[in-house]
């Protein structure tokens, strides 16, 4: 039996997310439960699955995929482009090993739809300062147990015991914040490091030439670095990049694939 978590605004796109889920993603016997972010009382009912050890996977935005406009409500412009992560009991994907649900062809595919990909190399000119890039106040309160503000504060401590560097912060762009229309790519000019716990700012980072460090459940932990190591980060090889590549492009779906039910197959040998 397949459970939707479902949020009250009429908006949200998890509303049409689990339409397609209910088409592609054959029900069991087995209760099993999907969550869509971790507002509403996704982050108890995802804590009641733990405890009592049931099946539950994460769905929310993919990692490289084309953007949604999100405000003043969610659109998709393109659904053969935007891509959905599902997550089997995480946040995010972390590693191990490819489902085998599809080909090495998976990479290429999101190549040719232009999307952005492309391991660049590092950076080896001059770089200045560090970028502190939180998690929303939901998903730092869920995973670090503190608002977001004390985060910010005890990370930069913990950089400046390390490093003398200018440390800067980049919070998630929303509207009337100093960040609402800025491009992430400016903040990364120059940057010597990325600093985050759960945000895929991580992501823009490792394709913009930048090392990251980041919580172990990040989905850029396998190809970060750590803290005390800021000064002088060793920079995952290509082949590395191209290995977490590989397994982060196997667990993002588009509405299509998942209504299809290509999702299900992917997944079906952990149910």
């Amino acid at each position: 039996m397949n459970i939707y978590h479902k949020l009250d605004w009429n908006k949200c796109l998890s509303h049409e997310i689990w339409e397609a889920f209910k088409k592609g993603w054959p029900e069991t016997d087995e209760e099993v439960h999907f969550f869509w972010g971790l507002a509403g009382k996704n982050v108890p009912e995802i804590q009641k699955c733990v405890d009592e050890n049931k099946t539950w996977f994460y769905v929310d935005v993919g990692y490289f995929t084309e953007q949604i406009t999100r405000y003043p409500e969610p659109k998709i412009h393109d659904y053969d482009k935007t891509y959905f992560r599902i997550v089997s009991e995480g946040l995010h994907t972390t590693g191990g090993n490819t489902h085998g649900g599809i080909p090495d062809t998976r990479t290429s595919e999101l190549e040719s739809k232009g999307i952005d990909i492309h391991f660049k190399g590092w950076d080896t000119g001059e770089t200045k300062h560090i970028l502190v890039c939180p998690s929303s106040q939901m998903v730092t309160h869920t995973i670090n147990g503190m608002n977001q503000d004390e985060w910010i504060r005890q990370t930069i401590e913990d950089i400046r015991t390390r490093t003398n560097r200018e440390i800067k912060v980049r919070n998630k762009p929303r509207p009337n914040n100093e960040w609402w229309g800025t491009d992430i790519k400016d903040s990364l000019v120059g940057c010597h490091c990325l600093v985050t716990n759960m945000s895929l700012s991580a992501i823009d980072a490792v394709l913009n030439k930048t090392p990251v460090i980041c919580d172990v459940r990040n989905v850029c932990y396998p190809i970060s670095k750590k803290l005390e190591n800021i000064e002088n980060p060793e920079c995952p090889s290509r082949k590395d990049f191209a290995h977490w590549l590989k397994i982060v492009a196997e667990n993002q779906f588009t509405i299509p694939e998942i209504e299809s039910g290509k999702a299900f197959e992917v997944f079906k040998k952990q149910l």
